[in-house]
């Protein structure tokens, strides 16, 4: 089958040496960043951007990948992001995080969109502690939808290792993290189609009542999908994938595995665990394809 990955880090050398950074105000970026990988076999990428970007498109091609979505994960990698994509528009569309407390968050927005070439922006709540339908982030949904952008949210559980290796507090807040919230900014703003990554990451249920109320929110798939695990009831991979498409239909879920580090690359383990739950689920070849490339196509096809 056709492969649109709809989550993927890119994880440039300007991801990593922007964590070097927070680890203290005097932090040699090279010395952290050696430690970062002898701790954890994480490969640190070449400041060349370009020589990374070239470990990324063999990854995709040894597994048949044919299109993309890659984030800049944090907003010191715009540019990086931004060039890579650049480089090869055919095969990579691009999200890049911002925070909309910032000051000048709106006009982000239109510089992500129109000087940087972004197709959408991805808001992390829990990490920068605002709720999703609080009146003041108006103005920032106002410039997404004027710039035709679609939105990744991530709610639920938020955890990242590599800030974890590198000894960062943990600042995540998940009472900023339920998906209800997004209720009223979807129905405010019908024309932005909004993501939910890892079919709400623990808060399953509430991704459901959402996509049940919310037509232009769609859920992605990536990951291994341990929250699974939290859950109060017997469930399983399949279950989840049985019942998102009892609520979204095949239409709006969209295939993701989460892929970021080398030398690991690009999950293939990932695509398989999701294929044979999609199979156990009962979902058809035809819907099997629309959910790993055909909904993606669409959605980003202008």
């Amino acid at each position: 089958m056709r492969i649109f990955d709809c989550h993927t880090h890119f994880f440039s050398y300007d991801f990593f040496a922007a964590l070097a950074r927070q680890t203290g105000p005097d932090a040699n970026v090279e010395n952290v960043l050696a430690a970062l990988s002898s701790k954890t076999g994480i490969e640190i990428p070449q400041q060349n951007n370009d020589a990374h970007l070239q470990k990324w498109l063999p990854a995709f091609d040894e597994n048949e990948v044919e299109r993309a979505v890659v984030f800049a994960s944090v907003p010191e990698e715009a540019a990086a992001v931004a060039q890579a994509v650049a480089a090869t528009p055919d095969r990579l569309i691009g999200f890049c995080l911002i925070n909309p407390l910032a000051e000048g968050a709106a006009q982000r927005v239109h510089f992500l969109a129109n000087d940087l070439g972004y197709h959408g922006v991805m808001l992390f709540p829990a990490m920068h502690h605002y709720h999703v339908n609080d009146p003041q982030l108006t103005p920032v949904f106002e410039a997404i939808a004027a710039c035709h952008l679609n939105v990744l949210t991530h709610f639920g559980m938020l955890q990242v290792k590599l800030r974890d290796a590198l000894g960062l507090p943990r600042i995540f807040d998940d009472s900023f993290a339920n998906p209800i919230e997004l209720q009223a900014v979807a129905n405010r703003f019908p024309s932005v189609k909004f993501i939910i990554p890892h079919f709400g990451c623990g808060y399953f249920r509430e991704t459901l009542m959402l996509g049940t109320q919310c037509e232009n929110v769609y859920v992605d798939t990536s990951s291994s999908n341990s929250w699974i695990h939290t859950q109060p009831y017997p469930l399983t991979l399949s279950d989840v994938f049985h019942k998102t498409r009892a609520v979204f239909g095949s239409e709006r879920m969209l295939f993701g595995t989460d892929s970021g580090v080398f030398p690991r690359g690009w999950r293939r383990d990932i695509l398989t665990t999701q294929q044979q739950a999609m199979t156990d689920a009962g979902l058809s070849d035809e819907e099997q394809q629309a959910i790993l490339f055909d909904n993606a196509a669409r959605l980003f096809a202008s």
